[in-house]
């Protein structure tokens, strides 16, 4: 993984690259080159570009080189002297066992996916160095420039927004990059925590793929004690013939996830005596409390069957201006298979009624129900779309228009009701669908490029107009025969609403002086949300009025070249993350778990900085980097359980104040201290602490001073590869988090069961041996020393993974 600034990435699109999100753009075509190894990345950070062409030396520019080579480059601001990190295609694929498009991030400093199973398309959010895992609206996912980040909601809360990894497969990355923090104009406010690129591959000749993976995990808690696999096959064509290019995709995957959540009751409201089901196999745990409790069953475990279908068309009107189009399609069926571990005295198993626990008896409300083994069918199928035009003249003015849609096409949650319980909810019975068709979003940009002196670049300019409207339609009915049949019934809830944000932007890169670089930038946005309804049952219902706020972020970054191996860089932004509209009116409830709403949310208003050296160590860089965020109206959606109700209750916000303080540290070699091996690593420590807040969750006062939730104090990695030959390499990769809290109280002192959130130390391996030109066969463990660790949910226990690929 290069750990460079993706300033040398490339100059495709002349001095100036992409910088706001746009829909497929790619620059105009020109010949391939190819991917250099570490080798020849050891000596100048020139190498996370391709190698140039003869006569196109170098230039050492602000600690950074730029090649005038002819790689697809990225959408990111690149002319911004902030902190950014790439992992190439050849890097990825060498070191990572990646099965879905999240895992290339899996070694990059301060990132983490909540990825709890291979297919994990609906808690897998992006945490980042003062953002967790529950807040997926505070980091930005792009493919190609097309927003995968889903900003219909944020985290998990009722419902769940996740970006939409399944849009993007491994095999078609040509590089992710990464930049932290909200330091470019062309951002929404939702890029406080981080700014994700994925670039796909767009053909320069006849290409052919193919995959085929299998990831076996043996998993062992509680009562379960199985064997869960993972198959996946991809195929993948393109070419290019004259002015057309184009690019085919297609994969599956059929993934069966371990039990992700469980049933419990607490052993406290047991009651002594003779009543209910004699029962064996509960396990005797403790929850996030220290409290003991019993698990008595698995209540959801996970079988996905997913598909993939992307194709790219590319068409060059004139040698200047290309014209592309995107078009990718997801779909999922998911089944989710509850099972009870209880046993009567006949060896029989127990999934409803009062129960009898070591004496201790459980009945009324505390008795089995459908809550506690709920049955899930799911059937999605999402799709997107992508429309750009784009000029590349590398002269003083280039241009670009595009637009993109994403469209719950279909989205139907079924689920067994309350009072249906195992074993017959598996045959059916009453229940609910859940319909979220017509939910999506669209985007629509325009963006200038001038450069008033393109042969001396003392200033680039860049500026641009941005639409983005939200659009969430769900409604829950019952069923009152088969829920796994029947049409929609009686309405039980809706939620819809709308909210768009549009923005002016412009920034300028300025190198008033020659060891001298700034860029200012601002944005101004203008955000509203209307339409707004939510009904909390048949007959009752509000709507809610319209809304509207108005908000300008200031940007500025500057960097000194203060020595010829020595860059200093500081950055400073401001960023307003607007409320969702699943925030302000998602009020929903299921069988198990409710969501309170708060049409009243203040937008989260957060100032980043950070200062950074970074030294060019001749066999590598080394970066050091402090970073400081101050947060008001902090947006938290909180999950508690309610032991009594049996339910998991959320509910969204304001924390009034947030400070967060950290230093990161993130180095690299390659071929050091023997030729063949390559480094890289990162720590990370971050103090995050809620400083005021007017709100509570037991007693006034009781967040003040607490960490913030899912940030732990120390994070790390540390990745060894070695390229033995040609043909064969080798990796080991280590990740570490330390302990952290789920609850804005820090009262899950317990970190290691369901529903608390642990530290953790996973080591992962990967052998790559090429075959021949066109064959390779690939295997590996993750989570080596199997470590059972949680966030909410156990992660994945020890997996084997073996894949085997052709490309032609």
């Amino acid at each position: 993984m290069s750990r460079v600034p993706l300033l040398a990435a490339c100059l495709a699109a002349g001095p100036a690259l992409l910088s706001p999100p746009t829909a497929a753009a790619q620059t105009p075509p020109a010949p391939a080159a190819p991917t250099p190894s570490p080798a020849a990345r050891s000596a100048d950070p020139a190498a996370s570009a391709p190698p140039a062409a003869a006569g196109d030396a170098p230039v050492r520019t602000l600690g950074v080189v730029v090649v005038e080579g002819r790689r697809v480059p990225s959408s990111l601001p690149t002319q911004i002297p902030t902190t950014m990190e790439s992992a190439t295609r050849a890097e990825i694929d060498r070191s990572v066992n990646a099965s879905d498009a999240e895992d290339a991030l899996k070694y990059f400093p301060s990132l983490l996916v909540r990825k709890r199973y291979i297919g994990d398309y609906n808690h897998a959010i992006l945490s980042s160095r003062a953002s967790g895992t529950g807040n997926s609206a505070r980091s930005a996912v792009y493919a190609d420039g097309i927003l995968l980040s889903n900003y219909l909601g944020n985290g998990v809360g009722g419902l769940s927004f996740p970006p939409r990894w399944g849009m993007v497969t491994p095999e078609e990355i040509e590089r992710v990059d990464v930049m932290y923090g909200p330091f470019s104009a062309a951002y929404p406010g939702n890029s406080v925590g981080a700014v994700v690129d994925y670039v796909t591959r767009m053909p320069t000749r006849f290409e052919a793929h193919a995959r085929v993976g299998l990831v076996v995990q043996p998993f062992e808690l509680y009562g379960t004690k199985e064997t869960y696999r993972a198959w996946q096959a991809s195929a993948a064509l393109g070419d290019r013939a004259g002015a057309l290019s184009w690019w085919l995709n297609l994969s599956r995957s059929d993934s069966e996830g371990q039990p992700l959540t469980f049933a419990t009751r607490l052993r406290s409201n047991g009651v002594a005596g003779s009543a209910g089901t004699p029962v064996t196999g509960a396990a005797l745990d403790a929850n996030n409390a220290g409290q003991p409790w019993f698990v008595v069953g698995a209540g959801t475990q996970y079988h996905t069957v997913q598909d993939h279908l992307k194709l790219k068309l590319a068409l060059d009107l004139t040698p200047t201006l290309r014209a592309s189009y995107l078009f990718g399609l997801w779909q999922n069926h998911a089944d989710n298979t509850p099972a009870s571990y209880l046993r009567d005295p006949s060896g029989q198993a127990v999934g409803s009624g009062p129960i009898n626990i070591g004496g201790l008896a459980y009945t009324g409300g505390q008795a089995l129900g459908g809550a506690d083994f709920t049955v899930q069918r799911e059937e999605l199928r999402h799709a997107m779309h992508g429309l750009a035009l784009k000029s590349s003249t590398r002269g003083p003015w280039d241009w670009e228009v595009s637009a993109s849609a994403y469209d719950y096409g279909r989205d139907d949650k079924r689920a067994s009701g309350a009072t249906n319980t195992l074993p017959g909810a598996l045959a059916g019975g009453p229940g609910t669908l859940a319909d979220g068709a017509g939910t999506g979003w669209v985007s629509l940009a325009a963006k200038g490029v001038w450069r008033p002196d393109p042969a001396r670049g003392a200033h680039v300019v860049e500026f641009g107009l941005q639409q983005d409207a939200y659009r969430l339609r769900y409604r829950t009915s019952t069923i009152a025969g088969n829920f796994l049949a029947d049409p929609a019934g009686a309405l039980a809830n809706r939620v819809q609403g709308d909210t768009r944000l549009r923005s002016l932007w412009a920034q300028d890169a300025w190198a008033f002086a020659a060891d001298w670089k700034a860029v200012l930038g601002l944005r101004a946005e203008q955000w509203e949300a209307r339409d707004g309804r939510t009904d909390f049952s048949a007959s009752s219902a509000i709507d809610h009025p319209a809304r509207r706020e108005d908000a300008l972020s200031p940007k500025l970054a500057l960097s000194w070249q203060w020595r010829p191996q020595t860059v200093l860089k500081a950055s400073l932004g401001r960023a307003v993350r607007m409320p969702t509209v699943q925030e302000l009116y998602g009020a929903t409830t299921t069988t198990n778990a409710q969501f309170v709403n708060d049409p009243g949310l203040k937008p989260e208003q957060s100032w980043t900085g950070e200062l950074s050296a970074e030294q060019d160590l001749g066999v590598g860089r080394l970066r050091v980097t402090g970073f400081a965020e101050r947060t008001a109206d902090a947006i938290y959606s909180q999950t508690l359980f309610d032991s009594a109700a049996n339910r998991n209750v959320s509910r969204v916000q304001n924390v009034d104040r947030i400070r967060t303080t950290g230093l990161e540290v993130a180095a690299n070699t390659q071929d050091w201290p023997w030729r063949g091996l390559d480094l890289q690593g990162s720590v990370t420590y971050a103090d995050s602490i809620i400083t005021r807040n007017t709100g509570f969750v037991t007693v006034p006062g009781d967040t003040v001073g607490k960490w913030q939730p899912n940030i732990p104090r120390w994070r790390a990695t540390l990745v060894a590869g070695w390229r033995v030959d040609e043909r064969w390499s080798a990796t080991v990769g280590a990740r570490y988090s330390g302990r952290q809290y789920r609850t804005l109280n820090n009262a899950d002192v317990n970190g290691f069961t369901y529903q608390g959130v642990s530290r953790f130390f996973v080591v992962d391996t990967r052998v790559v041996f090429r075959l021949d030109r066109r064959w390779s066969v690939a295997g590996g463990i993750d989570n080596l020393n199997n470590d059972r660790y949680w966030n909410f949910h156990p992660y994945p226990q020890r997996s084997y993974a073996l894949e085997l690929r052709a490309d032609l």
